[in-house]
């Protein structure tokens, strides 16, 4: 036979279907990035402070950006690992207690005569330790991380009492606590915030761009099905609570260098904050879902408002209605707009 011929009255193959430009493919993009929650989150941030500095007198100069920086710089540092954590589905309540055990513990061995250079590498040393127990009870005992560190958050700081009692040690050298707060060169931001950005950037790379990333994901949304794929989850989730605890004793190192004090009863209730601050970014208080961006833009966020209210003279109990205040929308928003969408009539298909 030859080579079939198509005649008038044929009907052609149909013709492949016509693929998206590459504008419309971009602004789709573009229009699902402006509706997640990172990006209100964002949006909020910079709402915040274009409000701050129309209404609240010095709020826009560069020293209060400073002060700004240095007030949230432990909950931001805090608030990486626990980023990781909480995606994972588990919590660490512990952390400021964590960190006012490392205080204590540095303020005591200072006393002893012990040089900072030893002392600081050993506190964070500590971090890690109280860490490391969060996460054997969590994941060897099989302990719901909830119960534990509720449980390890009095302790700790019971044992930050017996190491230092109601003591304040505040003879620091001044080249270390003048340090703390110093300033980068030509501008009004603290060192520290080089140190958040990096550490940011890691942890972001890490969640974001690797296989490790993707499996804190899965884990958070089906630790036993992650389980069959092969993945550890006992060994990952026990050290993100290392990681979590390490930073914390840094984060006690810092404050204790910040305020010149080592105390006790140093960051008591910070916790709060910083949960507050990562559930705010977008994370899933469920596991599975929430980005780093989001998380840094709630710290910010939590940081601005409390800035901006201290500035206009308001209480201190103010700050913390309003901190439990976030805390809870952070909670009920995301559940309720869920199931507003699941309540939704869903277009019937095409015929």
């Amino acid at each position: 036979m030859g080579p079939e011929v198509d005649t008038p009255g044929t009907s052609a193959a149909p013709a492949p279907p016509a693929r998206p430009r590459t504008g419309a493919r971009t602004g789709a993009a573009l229009r699902s990035l402006l509706h997640t929650r990172e990006a209100s989150i964002i949006g909020a941030l910079i709402a915040s402070v274009l409000a701050a500095s129309l209404l609240v007198e010095g709020f826009a100069s560069g020293r209060n950006a400073g002060f700004l920086v240095l007030d949230v710089a432990a909950i931001a540092l805090i608030a990486l690992p626990m980023t990781l954590v909480i995606i994972t589905g588990e919590i660490d309540l512990s952390v400021a207690s964590t960190l006012g055990l490392t205080s204590a513990v540095m303020g005591q061995l200072w006393v002893l005569g012990v040089p900072l250079e030893t002392i600081v590498p050993l506190c964070v040393l500590l971090g890690a330790v109280l860490g490391a127990v969060n996460g054997l009870l969590v994941t060897v005992a099989g302990l719901p991380s909830l119960a534990v560190t509720i449980g390890t958050m009095a302790l700790y700081r019971g044992l930050a009492y017996v190491v230092l009692g109601d003591r304040a040690v505040a003879d620091f050298p001044f080249s270390w606590t003048g340090g703390a707060t110093a300033r980068l060169p030509g501008t009004d931001l603290p060192w520290v915030a080089l140190l958040i950005a990096v550490l940011a950037a890691v942890f972001a790379l890490v969640l974001h761009a690797t296989p490790v990333g993707r499996s804190l994901y899965a884990i958070g949304s089906n630790a036993e099905a992650t389980r069959f794929s092969g993945v550890s989850v006992r060994w990952t989730k026990l050290w993100l609570f290392v990681a979590s605890g390490t930073v914390a004793g840094g984060a006690g190192v810092f404050w204790t260098l910040q305020y010149g004090s080592a105390r006790a009863d140093n960051a008591f209730g910070l916790e709060l904050s910083v949960v507050a601050a990562v559930l705010l970014g977008g994370v899933s208080i469920f596991g599975g879902r929430g980005a780093l961006p989001g998380v840094l833009a709630g710290v910010l966020l939590l940081g601005t408002i409390r800035n901006a209210l201290r500035l206009a003279d308001v209480s201190s109990d103010v700050l913390s209605i309003v901190t439990g205040l976030l805390l809870v929308v952070s909670v009920v928003l995301p559940t309720t707009l869920a199931r507003v969408r699941a309540r939704r009539p869903r277009p019937a298909p095409p015929s």
